[in-house]
Formats: C-alpha cells, sequence, structure tokens
C-alpha cells in the first residue's frame, strides 16, 4: 500500500512535528537524524515525511506529491491554493499587521498609500476590504526600512514580539488576523485514503487539545 506522504518545512515548524507525531506513535528517528536526506521514512505506520520550503509545501499537497502539509497560514493566505485545511495546530502564533511611524494617517485626502509587504495578496485584500485603493510594493527583505527610508507609506508583515517594530520606530496601525501553523491536507488523498488520513486528523486534534490545556 502506498506511504501516506507528510511535507514539512525545516525548523520550529518540523521540531513541533516531530514532538507531535512521536506522541501520537510515529516513529520519527530517521527524521532526526536526516543528514542530508530530504526524504524519511517510518516503515512500521508507512508513512514518508518530505522536507521543502514552506511556500512549497502547498504546491506539493495542492498537486498531490504529498497527501499531508504542515505550514504557516501566512503562506495559505498568500497563495490561496486548493486543498482542505483540517487542523489549527496553535503553534507559530503572530499577527498579520499594518504598521507604521507613529506619524502615519490612515486617511488622508486623495493621496493614494503605498504599502511594502512581502505579502501583496494579503496587503491587497485587507486594504481591498477597507476600501482602500494603495499601491503595493513587494519586497523580500527587511520591510521595517521602507516606511522609515520613505518607500513606503507602510508596511503590512508578520509580528510576533512587536520588538523589531519597535526598535525601529514603528507602531502597530491596524491588526490584520491571528497566524498559526495549519495541517492541510490534498483533496483526493482525503477520498482515496480517508479511513487512514481521518484517524491521523482525530490524533492530532485531539493532541493539540491536550497541549492547549496543559498550557492554558
Amino acid at each position: 500500500m502506498k506511504a501516506i506522504r507528510i511535507a514539512l518545512t525545516k525548523g520550529r515548524l518540523e521540531k513541533y512535528a516531530i514532538e507531535m507525531f512521536e506522541e501520537i506513535g510515529i516513529d520519527c528517528s530517521e527524521l532526526k537524524n536526516k543528514g542530508r536526506k530530504l526524504i524519511l521514512k517510518d516503515e512500521k505506520n508507512n508513512i514518508e515525511f518530505v522536507l521543502v520550503k514552506s511556500t512549497d509545501v502547498l504546491t506539493y499537497v495542492e498537486h498531490g506529491a504529498a497527501d499531508i502539509g504542515i505550514v504557516g497560514k501566512d503562506t495559505l493566505m498568500e497563495q490561496n491554493k486548493n486543498f482542505y485545511e483540517v487542523v489549527d495546530l496553535k503553534v507559530g502564533k503572530c499577527i498579520f499587521a499594518v504598521a507604521s511611524l507613529p506619524s502615519y494617517k490612515s486617511y488622508d485626502g486623495y493621496n493614494r498609500k503605498k504599502i511594502a509587504t512581502k505579502y501583496p495578496t494579503v496587503a491587497k485584500d485587507y486594504f481591498k476590504k477597507n476600501g482602500e485603493d494603495v499601491e503595493i510594493i513587494k519586497l523580500d527583505g527587511s520591510v521595517e526600512l521602507a516606511p522609515i527610508l520613505e518607500l513606503s507609506d507602510a508596511i503590512v508583515d508578520l509580528v510576533e514580539t512587536g520588538d523589531t517594530l519597535k526598535e525601529n520606530g514603528l507602531i502597530i496601525i491596524d491588526k490584520i488576523c491571528d497566524i498559526s501553523a495549519r495541517m492541510i491536507v490534498n483533496r483526493a488523498s482525503m477520498k482515496m485514503n480517508k479511513e487512514k488520513i481521518s484517524s491521523l486528523i482525530v490524533k492530532i486534534q485531539q493532541y493539540v487539545d491536550r497541549n492547549e490545556v496543559t498550557v492554558s
């Protein structure tokens, strides 16, 4: 029988995923001692882990190269691909926010605002919903610089502690939404392997619920 393939990203989310999967009885010893390998296996449970970039998790899952993915809600909102979002893992918590210098004015006559961001889709959707016509400037590096150097009026970015904003003299103008890691599933995989994937979803949801109670 074909293995269930799970796409993960390296780093903090991978570390959390290992703890979670081990807790529900999946062998992650290959994953913990991966070296340079990108495909790791749990032969007993017939599960494969693949390590990819966060933006690629969605592509692998949407096209069925992976059955399941674990990725941040920020990536889901920006890319808008086609799959099931099944569990909020309640980790990697932060917010999407509009930030700028304290002198920023939300409505300033007829001047069209310039917004710098790594997340043009999220920014565009937010300002459209608010009835504001803005110019989006896509950046890949430190967006905090943009208002300081007068490249933009404000930024849309992920904010975890707010320390980087403070250190650069910026403040949060508006909170867009909460962000956390999510588990996603390929639509065809859910039909073809419903029993095994549904069982995994239930165990993971129970793990999340248990840990949330412990934390609170």
